[in-house]
């Protein structure tokens, strides 16, 4: 055997065309681009309310506007008085979160705490159905169903109402409310559970005392989304809200809370009119109270966050 033939030969390795420094700062650059399209596109949302609803207040001032009991956008002079709606949009989201949250957050517990396997493997396919009807079906059912029963029961001129809005918008939140808050519940490590089982403690002075504190923040996360989707829900309350601009003196007056009137008259406006203009300066208004609104939420979690983590 030769000695060449016993010498291992050695092959150059090709240099990679992207070092792995640049290649890490690539992927960076990409996550980072990703992560800012959501925030740029509700920038530019924000840019074209702006935009389009401004033009209004040389007509209107914005006291008049925001407090003005008046919508008669068609009259000569107009009325852009908004109040009525402000009014009927928190009056339904009143209700429906008064519903919607000890539901949401009672089926939450009980379905990660309470449930028996076979029980939870029901309930949880319900719950995601509900959370997949189409809005259009929910105000479907809301008219056809529940407007005649309130009517009949209450002693009612119409079923069309606050209250009637208001169960429907707590049907669409309960399963956004129950399906994050029940994950929160889990993530409750189950030594601490364990531990409170072994100092003496009864499961529901466990669930009271250890898991609530404990899971408060997703659970407060869970009630914010729930009742985000209700604030700007357009299609129910534009079939079961009664459509009246007037301020509701009860839960059984009808209302035309801010998203319905958008969706009511936006095809009737006239482009680039003082009318259109006005319906955009409504989306501003309500982009706005969701804004305010998620950032007091959060204020609240944090706050809570920090209560969880000291028990």
């Amino acid at each position: 055997m030769s000695t060449a033939s016993s010498i291992p030969t050695f092959q150059a390795q090709k240099k990679p065309l992207i070092s792995s420094r640049n290649m890490d700062l690539l992927v960076h650059l990409f996550f980072l681009l990703v992560s800012a399209t959501g925030v740029i596109i509700l920038g530019l949302i924000l840019v074209f309310l702006v935009m389009e609803g401004l033009p209004i207040f040389e007509k209107v001032s914005i006291k008049d506007f925001l407090l003005g009991s008046a919508w008669y956008p068609t009259y000569d002079p107009a009325d852009y008085g908004i109040f009525p709606m402000i009014v009927g949009s928190a009056a339904v989201v009143v209700v429906s979160t008064l519903i919607a949250v000890p539901l949401g957050v009672g089926t939450a517990f009980y379905l990660a705490e309470i449930a028996s396997p076979r029980m939870r493997g029901i309930l949880k396919p319900v719950i995601e159905l509900i959370e997949g009807l189409p809005t259009v079906v929910i105000g479907f059912v809301g008219m056809v169903v529940i407007a005649p029963l309130l009517q009949n029961v209450f002693n009612l001129d119409t079923g069309l109402n606050v209250f009637n809005a208001g169960i429907l918008l707590a049907l669409m939140a309960i399963p956004t409310i129950a399906s994050i808050a029940e994950d929160a519940i889990y993530s409750v490590p189950k030594s601490m559970k364990d531990g409170a089982l072994a100092l003496g403690a009864t499961h529901w002075e466990t669930i009271c005392g250890v898991v609530f504190p404990a899971s408060i923040t997703g659970i407060a996360t869970a009630v914010v989304l729930g009742i985000a989707r209700v604030i700007g829900e357009t299609m129910v309350v534009l079939m079961v809200a009664g459509g009246a601009a007037m301020i509701p003196g009860s839960i059984f007056d009808p209302v035309r809370p801010m998203p319905a009137n958008i969706a009511a008259e936006m095809g009737n406006a006239a482009f680039r009119s003082d009318h259109y203009h006005a319906l955009f300066a409504i989306g501003l208004v309500l982009f706005l109270i969701t804004f305010l609104f998620n950032l007091l939420a959060s204020y609240f979690a944090n706050k809570y966050r920090r209560v969880g983590e000291a028990i």
